[in-house]
This record gives structure tokens, sequence and C-alpha cells, in this order.
């Protein structure tokens, strides 16, 4: 009975220390979820501030740089009207953080809407004292 509490307690102090997210990250999360935001406001300005001159976006059909990129959203070619959010995770490699997420889009491309699950993977670079966009691929999942 003893070894089954301890192994409980240990069970439930590792869950909790699994589940913390540093301040770090948490500042990561809530910026990769305004730009989803800011991606169904359409809100080119803000989202051009936040993407690096240089950033690449990776979707399904194609991959292309930041002035293509906001030229879709601000013509709603692709209008990101909603991501469900179910997880993210971030990753640390010096100045650049990648955040994990495994995502529900809603989207109206070409004027037809669809959802589509995906596990999506954002890069920032840490730039000037701010996190700046690198990269957005979307990968598709199968049976989500």
């Amino acid at each position: 009975m003893k070894k089954m509490m301890i192994f409980a307690v240990l069970v439930i102090v590792s869950m909790t220390a699994f589940a913390q997210v540093s301040k770090e990250e948490q500042e990561l999360i809530d910026l990769s979820n305004q730009k989803w935001t800011w991606m169904a406001e359409k809100n080119a300005d803000r989202l051009s501030e936040l993407f690096l001159e240089n950033a690449q976006f990776v979707h399904m059909g194609g991959y292309w740089g930041k002035a293509q990129e906001l030229q879709i959203i601000r013509s709603g070619g692709i209008w990101y009207k909603h991501a469900e959010v179910h997880s993210q995770e971030v990753k640390f490699a010096g100045s650049t953080a990648t955040v994990y997420s495994r995502i529900h889009l809603t989207a109206a491309v070409g004027g037809n809407e669809v959802v589509n699950p995906f596990i999506v993977s954002e890069v920032f670079v840490m730039e000037d004292g701010k996190w700046r966009l690198s990269l957005l691929a979307f990968t598709r999942t199968i049976g989500d």
C-alpha cells in the first residue's frame, strides 16, 4: 500500500512538472495565438510587423514569401477564419524558438469553407528584443 501511494504521488508530481510552461514559452504561445487572431481578422499590418522580411510560408499547395502571404490574406485568397488549437509545445535552440501546434483550421479557400487538421510549425527568431516569425508550415494530419 505504501509503495502504491509513493507511486501515485510520483505520477502526480511528474505530470505537474510536465504541464508547467515557462514564462518565455507562454510568451511564444500567446504570440502564436495572437497571430491566429490577426489572420482571422485579415490584419495584414500587424502580421507584417510580426513576419520577418525573408519569412517563408509552407501550405498544402506550395510555399512562398512574406509579400505573397500578406497579399493572400488581404485579398481573402485564404481566409484563416478560425484556428481551434488543441495543443502547443515550444522548443528552443539558442535565439530561435519553434512552436508546434495541433489545430483544426477553418478557412475559406477560393470561396469554399474547409476544415483541416494540421500540425503547424512556427519558427520564431529573436530580433531586436522581439520574437519575429521566420517560418509557418502546415502539415495536414490524417485521421483527426
